[in-house]
C-alpha cells in the first residue's frame, strides 16, 4: 500500500499517510488543513541484522562463482 510524505502549507508540519484511493482527501493531521503537497519521497530497503550474508558471492580476484575456488583468494 501507497505511503505519501506531505507537508502542510499552513503549518509547515511534514507527515507520511496511507492512501488507499486516488480520490482520499489529505488532512493535516495537526491543523485539519487540506492545503497540502505531496513531496518527493525516498524510500529504504533493509535487511537482517546489518551482518555479511550468509553466503559470500563470487571471488573478487578471479571473478569464480564461488569464493574459494581458485588459488587467488
Amino acid at each position: 500500500m501507497p505511503l505519501y510524505e506531505y507537508e502542510c502549507r499552513a503549518c509547515g508540519r511534514t507527515f507520511e499517510q496511507l492512501i488507499l484511493s486516488k480520490q482520499s482527501e489529505v488532512l493535516c493531521p495537526q491543523c485539519k488543513s487540506a492545503d497540502v503537497t505531496q513531496l518527493l519521497s525516498v524510500f529504504a530497503v533493509g535487511g537482517g541484522s546489518g551482518k555479511a550474508a550468509a553466503e559470500p558471492g563470487p571471488c573478487g580476484a578471479c571473478g569464480a562463482p564461488v569464493r574459494g575456488s581458485c588459488q587467488l583468494d
